[in-house]
């Protein structure tokens, strides 16, 4: 029986003319066989003669468990659940859940890098999120942006508070959309934002801050300053948009409550803090991927359909699930590397880790 090639299907082997190519024609179906968790595929590819499984080239590569349980464990996570409690809810290790999550992490970053471009831009808003790792004295801030309009969460950056980390939060921004009209841009009254938006956007964008004043952990006073542009066109622009009529900071404030629940590492008040940067920075691109491309807004809803940032965006046609994400083009290839590293990884964070 002769099949047809596969087009969504890959080379994986290093020694094949046709590694990491996609549409070849090279790649067919084989055969089937048998696991502990039902029957799976097999390809053959045609150039090599190698044949591979299904899962080949995806997180759920050589799992001991069922792909609906990685599933249900990204899951949670991304819901705020701490690895401890997933472990005793789902009856597996500890060691179990924090190597899936890793490779979940690492697989949403990827998938993050390949299809979040070619946004267009039209409102733009940014703020930092305060948190520490390892002990309280180790104070540590993320940055992000969002665009108001399809609000999509753009670009991320984990470090400290300082010019450097800003410059690099604005240029991913820059190159991760297209600029067809000038946008609004808006920040609180952190100095370092006036100076990175003059050396990077002042021709593209018109920048305003908001600063607010507290007294006893309340505003009692808040303050709209224009930046970069005229009083004129900042009042037309604000008449154009769709979500807002006065200069604010509202969306990138909710977008932060939204990681803070989502992100177990950010709870207030927690023994579950993140003991590495690069922890913490992993487990904001999974939130990062789930918050736009798999989880409805509340916001974009038109009639009966509720789209994601994504989909408002024009990146996806429809709501993606995990194993989409997982099982998708833009991670088969690069996914083989990844996993000789995951073991080495795990074990190097596994003892401080709560």
């Amino acid at each position: 029986m002769k099949y047809k090639p596969v087009k969504d299907r890959c080379c994986l082997n290093k020694k094949c003319l046709d590694q990491r190519k996609f549409g070849e024609g090279n790649i067919i179906r084989h055969s089937m066989y048998k696991t502990r968790l039902g029957r799976r595929r097999r390809y053959l590819c045609k150039t090599c003669k190698k044949t591979f499984c299904s899962t080949k080239g995806t997180p759920y590569y050589r799992l001991q468990k069922s792909r609906l349980d990685f599933d249900e464990v990204v899951q949670m996570t991304v819901e705020g659940v701490r690895i401890s409690s997933i472990s005793r809810i789902k009856c597996f290790s500890w060691n179990t859940i924090a190597s899936w999550q890793y490779l979940a992490c690492q697989a949403a970053g990827e998938f993050n890098n390949q299809n979040l471009k070619d946004l267009e831009l039209i409102e733009l808003q940014a703020d930092e999120i305060c948190t520490f790792t390892g002990t309280k004295k180790k104070l540590i801030w993320i940055f992000v942006a969002i665009e108001v309009w399809s609000r999509i969460w753009i670009s991320k950056v984990v470090g400290s508070r300082n010019y450097r980390n800003i410059k690099t939060l604005l240029n991913q921004v820059i190159d991760s959309c297209r600029i067809v009209n000038p946008f609004i841009f808006t920040t609180d009254g952190f100095e370092p934002y006036s100076w990175a938006t003059r050396n990077l956007m002042s021709s593209i964008c018109l920048y305003a801050q908001v600063i607010k004043k507290r007294r006893k952990n309340r505003v009692i006073n808040v303050e709209r300053r224009l930046i970069i542009g005229t009083k004129s066109k900042m009042e037309q622009l604000l008449f154009e948009s769709e979500d807002f009529s006065t200069i604010n900071t509202s969306f990138i404030e909710r977008l932060n409550l939204t990681i803070r629940q989502g992100c177990a590492y950010l709870g207030r008040r927690t023994a579950y803090h993140s003991r590495s940067k690069d922890l913490l920075a992993d487990k904001l691109s999974l939130q990062m991927c789930y918050y736009n491309f798999v989880r409805p807004h509340s916001a974009l809803k038109f009639g009966g359909e509720i789209r994601t940032p994504a989909m408002q965006a024009g990146l996806v046609k429809k709501q993606l699930s995990f194993r989409e994400i997982f099982t998708s083009m833009e991670i088969l290839f690069w996914w083989v590397f990844i996993f000789l590293r995951t073991r080495v990884r795990v074990e190097k964070f596994a003892w401080f880790s709560t």
